[in-house]
């Protein structure tokens, strides 16, 4: 259980917005937006309900700022890379490699995501800012793949989108489905070695599908 956190200046707003997402981050992660509790927010930031509508409006507006908030952090990670300056190759596997690293160490990102699949993504479908932050990853992928191309690395030409879809649902898998699949195949998945290898893995498999031609004969 998180404990309270420390009461913070009244002339300080950002930080204490901050503090109220960090939690509620934790709180909707853990217990979904309908099983998540606004009063629990409240207490563990040494803050009231009243303070929390009035910085985000309502229960539902505070779970959307907190999924803004957590795909903000990693197109923020991604964007810090500085992968133009690096081979085609390279800078795709550095970028798989962060993406591993960061779901790795953000469960909480991967719960959220989850819950709001669960809820057929109403929330996210109603923020320009979700649409707005996602579409840099995309562009970093484009950019890449031509330039992989340019360099005669790359054979395929493919779609950004599916190269990331490729990559997210390899890392997010083994976050989100740790549990299940370490039962039934007595797996732990966040054993060093096994992760090494898994990181090792996603990122030979994207490189490999973008270094062989597309099989662009009758019936392929």
């Amino acid at each position: 259980m998180s404990e309270k956190r420390p009461s913070r200046r009244k002339n300080d707003p950002e930080r204490t917005k901050a503090d109220i997402l960090d939690v509620a981050t934790e709180e909707f992660a853990t217990h979904g937006l309908a099983g998540g509790r606004v009063d629990a927010i409240a207490e563990k930031t040494r803050t009231s309900k009243r303070m929390i509508y009035y910085y985000f409006g309502s229960k539902e507006d505070l779970y959307l700022a907190a999924l803004e908030r957590s795909y903000r952090q990693i197109r923020t990670l991604e964007a810090d890379l500085q992968l133009d300056d690096l081979s085609a190759e390279e800078a795709l596997r550095v970028l798989i490699s962060e993406t591993f690293d960061y779901d790795e160490a953000h469960p909480d990102f991967i719960r959220l995501v989850s819950s709001e699949n669960i809820n057929c993504a109403v929330h996210m479908r109603r923020s320009e800012t979700l649409r707005d932050l996602n579409i840099s990853i995309v562009q970093t992928l484009e950019r890449i793949v031509a330039r992989g191309v340019r360099e005669g690395v790359f054979l395929r030409q493919t779609d950004a989108i599916d190269v990331h879809m490729l990559i997210s649902a390899f890392c997010f898998f083994r976050v989100s489905n740790r549990y299940t699949f370490g039962a039934i195949f007595r797996r732990d998945l966040s054993e060093t070695q096994l992760m090494a290898r898994h990181k090792q893995m996603i990122s030979d498999a994207v490189v490999s599908y973008l270094k062989t031609p597309e099989d662009k004969s009758p019936g392929a």
